[in-house]
């Protein structure tokens, strides 16, 4: 049995494409397990839309003075409540590729018996500024591990981004995949980025003053270094829902303005198209 889950509050607020989410992981499990934070708006109506008797709702009261870790503490309640042997972890502003999909359900196969095995790697494409535009340079990780063995004391890390294994919190051993995970939170219409800002300020403190300048900013996504256009298609999932929200004039980012502190990830990108190797990256796994 192959498992989804979860975790979403505030998804009409903070427009949040938790229906494609879903959709695009009940492409191939057998049950979604989806975590809804108590909301202000009508998210919880809006995941029981899907009508389909895969998708398991938890209704729950999150605890925002766990700050960060309340992330995380989320999606494991999530997690512990998949029934299968295998999840696919998918965050509210991310939809899986169909293909990506067909991927992981065939990985999962092929190395459920390999118990050094613990989890399968996915390939990020993250969308800025709208959705024929993507970031590329370093800050943005290129891999994250979406699909984990269940029942073997793995647990979501940090913020959720990825996962570890015991209190000790050992990186999780996992296989690559050619699966594609497309993150929108930042290609979502302006107004969306805003209430999502003014949120982050409750769940982030120690990031407060970073979020309140950039909600009293110039109201533009700031450019960054190594944006490059998207020439590919999107998830099957998630075409209406950015079909509805490709014009918007409020969505722009902000003139090129370099600075000194972007050279090294312009050397850092050099050196990756011509090694194939991510200087200082970042990795909550080791592969195997």
């Amino acid at each position: 049995m192959l498992s989804g889950f979860t975790l979403v509050r505030n998804a009409v607020k903070i427009d949040f494409p938790i229906v494609p989410a879903i959709r695009s992981v009940l492409e191939v499990c057998d049950e979604v397990v989806v975590n809804v934070g108590k909301s202000e708006d009508e998210t919880r109506d809006l995941v029981a839309s899907i009508d389909d008797p895969r998708v398991r709702i938890l209704d729950t009261v999150w605890d925002f003075s766990k700050g960060n870790r309340m992330i995380s503490s989320e999606t494991q309640r999530a997690m512990e409540a998949c029934r299968g042997s295998w999840g696919i972890y998918i965050q509210a502003d991310e939809v899986l590729h169909e293909r990506g999909a067909r991927i992981l359900k065939e990985q999962v196969a092929e190395w459920d018996k390999d118990q050094r095995v613990e989890g399968l790697l996915v390939k990020y494409l993250h969308f800025y500024g709208g959705f024929d535009c993507i970031a590329t340079n370093r800050r943005w990780y290129r891999r994250e591990v979406r699909c984990v063995r269940l029942g073997r004391d793995i647990r979501a890390f940090q913020g959720a981004q990825g996962f570890r294994i015991g209190p000790d919190h050992r990186k999780i051993r996992v296989r690559p995949t050619d699966a594609e995970m497309f993150h929108y939170g930042w290609a979502r219409p302006a107004a969306a980025i805003r209430q999502k800002r003014e949120i982050s300020r409750t769940i982030y403190p120690w990031a407060k003053d970073r979020l309140e300048k950039e909600l009293q900013g110039a109201g533009h996504l700031d450019w960054i270094p190594l944006l490059k256009p998207f020439r590919g298609t999107h998830p099957r999932a998630a075409a209406e829902w950015i079909r509805e929200r490709t014009h918007d004039p409020e969505r722009v980012v902000g003139p090129r303005a370099l600075k000194l502190a972007h050279l090294r990830l312009y050397i850092s990108d050099w050196i990756e198209r011509l090694t194939g190797a991510r200087v200082f990256e970042f990795r909550n796994y080791k592969v195997v």
